[in-house]
């Protein structure tokens, strides 16, 4: 009888762990699927996946350089965009944690030359990207000084902190003010001693020279190369395995703790927290999604807690394809159908309209006529939605506004059709259209009645 039972719970641990364990097969699928995006021109980057806290995949693919003289490989150093912002907001809550600062402080406490604005805006409100503050230009455009005059000359915010949400550059730059001011350390040496070191990440350097030979130079789908723009400083350069050890460490709540992490992951209705986006089920994390971009550089990472499996990828090379690989890894991992995706609509015809939008527009609709078998048009509203907002963030509000109205009889989602309304009433605001924009906003809340956004700034307006 006892021999029966132990073959029984052999057998059920030899089948939970096939439910967990990858095949040559699904690895043979992963590597085909790599191979493709590859050739296809939507993937140029490097690939980890994990599964049950092992790494089961872990490639390089493409170029280090728009010269194609230099192979990427795994152990390359990557900028990761807007994920450089948990660095900022975990560094907050260990300062939290160690009694230095209190969420709800006032920016005023730590920075007092800032205007009277500065007492109303609390930690919490730049964590979750909901103080009020503008975007004042480009992010590309602004040095740190330049930044830190704009804030000492603003006279009012957009909103009542924690009433909306704006995603402007100024709350990290604050942040990581804060941070110095409270730890008597700069942020890069504050970021190196508590998270790098204690993580093991023994690659990864906080603004590394942009000429350093393991460090991936950006490129267009054109090969054309890349200048990075990026003037304010504070932002790590990271290989994969680093990102994937601070991920790691960070959802076991070795580096913060989990009160810590639940408050960093809270956002705004429709708007990122300082995790990007998190799940939860009874108080436990589910996934983990965070996407960035920068100069042509983008990053993903992603963890799926049921599922056990997590991802990141880095390329320099941005085709904003991340997600779908993404997908595609998950189904196969799964034993489904998968897909390989297809060239991005809005890559290509951004830069054309803001050349010229008669002509841009033109080729948008020569490829949506003839190139459906190449390009991606599952998500074309989407699609018209960035390419105004590019142009919208190149103050070309009027042009923005023609996108948005191409993207709105398309918008088969009431939280998308909101969001094009959205945008445009922005466009309107900035054209100095008080009126315009307080209809559209209207308009916003009137598809979605979750939008809050646009509640906050229809209050605010009035």
């Amino acid at each position: 009888m006892k021999f029966r039972n132990y073959l029984l719970q052999a057998s059920l641990m030899l089948i939970s762990l096939s439910m967990y364990a990858q095949t040559p097969l699904q690895l043979k699928h992963i590597d085909s699927l790599m191979k493709t995006a590859s050739d296809r021109g939507v993937f140029n980057g490097t690939l980890l996946v994990a599964k049950q806290g092992r790494i089961i995949y872990h490639k390089a693919w493409g170029y280090a350089n728009a010269d194609k003289t230099q192979p990427l490989n795994t152990a390359m150093l990557f900028d990761v965009g807007s994920i450089s912002k948990e660095f900022n907001g975990v560094s907050i809550m260990l300062l939290k944690e160690r009694g230095k600062v209190k969420l709800d402080d006032p920016v005023s406490k730590y920075l007092p030359d800032l205007p009277n604005w500065a007492d109303k805006v609390q930690l919490k409100h730049l964590l979750n990207y909901t103080s009020g503050l503008p975007n004042f230009k480009a992010q590309s455009d602004e040095t740190d000084n330049e930044l830190l005059d704009s804030l000492k000359n603003l006279k009012k915010l957009k909103f009542e902190p924690g009433s909306a949400y704006i995603y402007a550059h100024a709350n990290v730059y604050l942040q990581k003010r804060i941070i110095e001011k409270a730890s008597g350390l700069s942020y890069a040496d504050f970021v190196d001693k508590y998270i790098f070191k204690p993580c093991g990440m023994q690659q990864s350097i906080m603004d590394a020279n942009l000429n350093r030979p393991d460090l991936a130079k950006a490129f267009d789908n054109d090969f054309h190369a890349t200048p990075y723009i990026q003037l304010t400083t504070g932002f790590p350069r990271l290989t994969p395995a680093d990102l994937y050890k601070f991920i790691t460490q960070l959802e076991a709540f070795k580096i913060i703790n989990k009160e810590s992490f639940d408050q960093l992951a809270v956002n705004f209705p429709g708007g990122e927290s300082s995790l990007g986006t998190t799940g939860f089920k009874d108080g436990k994390l589910q996934w983990h999604r965070h996407q960035g971009s920068n100069s042509n550089y983008e990053a993903l990472i992603y963890t799926d807690h049921v599922s056990k499996i997590s991802m990141v990828m880095e390329t320099n090379n941005q085709n904003f394809k991340v997600d779908a690989i993404k997908g595609a890894i998950l189904a196969i991992l799964q034993d489904q159908p998968f897909n390989i995706p297809k060239k991005s609509v809005y890559l290509d015809i951004r830069d054309k309209i803001l050349k010229d939008i008669e002509q841009g527009l033109l080729f948008y609709r020569q490829i949506k006529a003839e190139g459906q078998d190449k390009y991606d048009f599952g998500f074309e509203a989407g699609d018209l939605i960035s390419t105004g907002k590019y142009l919208q963030r190149r103050n070309r509000f009027d042009d923005a506004i023609r996108l948005y109205s191409l993207a709105v009889p398309l918008c088969a989602k009431k939280n998308d059709l909101s969001y094009a309304y959205e945008l445009t009433a922005e466009c309107y605001l900035k054209k100095g259209d008080n009126v315009r924009a307080k209809t559209w906003y209207e308009k916003a809340l009137a598809a979605d009645a979750g939008n809050k956004n646009a509640q906050g700034m229809i209050t605010t307006l009035k």
